[in-house]
C-alpha cells in the first residue's frame, strides 16, 4: 500500500481524502519538527495545498507550531491519538503479558512510558507483589532530567535539541542527588548513549532507584521506554543492571508488537 501511495505522490495524484493522513504520516516518519517545504518535498503537492493542510491540522489541534515559528510538531490531539492506538485492546493485552512476565521474573514494578512535551507519561505498568511499593500510577507525568525513563529519552535527542532543552529552563532539584548542572547532565547522558540504558539513583524520589531501556520503532528511534523501579531497601542499581539483558529482550518484544504487520 505504501508503494502505491508513493507512486501516487510522485505522479501528483494523491486522493484528496488521503492528503491529511499522508501529511501526518510524513510528520511521524521525520521524527523532528518539519516545515511545509520539507513536507512538500516528500508529498509533491501544490504549495498552497500543503500550507492549507497544515493550517487545518493546526486549527484542529493535530499539529502545533514549534519554537522557530515555521516548523510543526505533533499537537495534543495527535499525541493523544497515538497513545490511544498504542493502548488498543489487542496490543495492550499482549503488552501487559510481556510486562507481567518481566515483573514476575525481576520481582519489581515494570513500566512503559512515552514522552510528552513536559515529561514522561506512564502508559502501562504491572505492579510487583511486594507489600512495599512506590505508587506511580498510569497517567503520571515525571520529569525528563531526573528519571530513568526521562534521561533515556533525552539520550535519544540530537545534541542540538538536547542543548536547546537544557537551555530552556533550570533543572529543578527533587532530591539531594538530582543532577541540576547542565554540563554534568550532558556528561551523564553521553554515558547512557554508550551503554544503552539509563538509571535513576534516588534522583527523582528519595529511596527509589530505577533503570530504563528504549522501545524502538521501525526506524530504530525511541518511541517509548521500558523500566522497572523499586525501593532501595531491596533493590540496588547493581542488581538492577544485572537484569539489563531481560529488559532489552522485553523491549524488543514490545517493539515488535507495535511494528509487526501481522494481524
Amino acid at each position: 500500500m505504501h508503494d502505491v501511495m508513493k507512486a501516487e505522490s510522485e505522479s501528483g495524484n494523491i486522493p484528496t481524502n488521503l492528503r491529511l493522513l499522508l501529511l501526518l504520516e510524513e510528520l511521524g516518519r521525520a521524527g523532528v519538527p518539519i516545515t511545509p517545504t520539507a513536507a512538500n518535498a516528500a508529498l509533491d503537492l501544490p504549495k498552497p495545498t500543503v500550507h492549507r493542510l497544515f493550517h487545518t491540522l493546526e486549527e484542529e489541534g493535530f499539529v502545533q507550531r514549534d519554537i522557530d515559528g515555521r516548523s510543526y510538531s505533533p499537537g495534543p490531539r495527535l499525541r493523544t491519538m497515538s497513545v490511544n492506538v498504542l493502548s488498543s485492546l489487542r496490543i495492550r493485552t499482549a503488552r501487559l503479558a510481556v510486562l507481567r512476565e518481566l515483573a514476575d521474573t525481576i520481582g519489581e514494578t515494570c513500566n512503559i512510558a512515552t514522552p510528552s512535551r513536559e515529561g514522561m507519561v506512564y502508559l502501562d505498568r504491572v505492579e510487583c507483589k511486594w507489600p512495599l511499593r512506590i505508587q506511580l500510577p498510569i497517567g503520571t507525568e515525571v520529569p525528563f532530567h531526573c528519571t530513568a525513563s526521562g534521561k533515556m529519552y533525552l539520550s535519544s535527542l540530537q545534541q542540538s535539541h538536547l542543548d536547546t532543552f537544557l537551555a530552556a529552563k533550570p533543572l529543578s532539584s527533587h532530591t539531594p542527588k538530582t543532577i541540576t548542572d547542565a554540563a554534568a547532565l550532558i556528561d551523564h547522558i553521553e554515558v547512557i548513549r554508550e551503554r544503552g540504558y539509563s538509571t535513576d539513583d534516588e534522583e527523582f524520589m528519595e529511596g527509589m532507584v530505577a533503570i530504563a531501556v528504549p522501545i524502538k520503532d521501525d526506524q530504530d528511534r525511541l518511541m517509548s521506554t521500558l523500566s522497572f523501579h523499586g525501593p532501595i531497601q531491596r533493590l540496588s542499581l547493581e542488581y538492577a543492571a544485572r537484569n539489563i539483558d531481560l529488559l532489552h529482550k522485553a523491549a524488543d518484544d514490545l517493539s515488535r508488537l507495535v511494528i509487526s504487520d501481522d494481524d
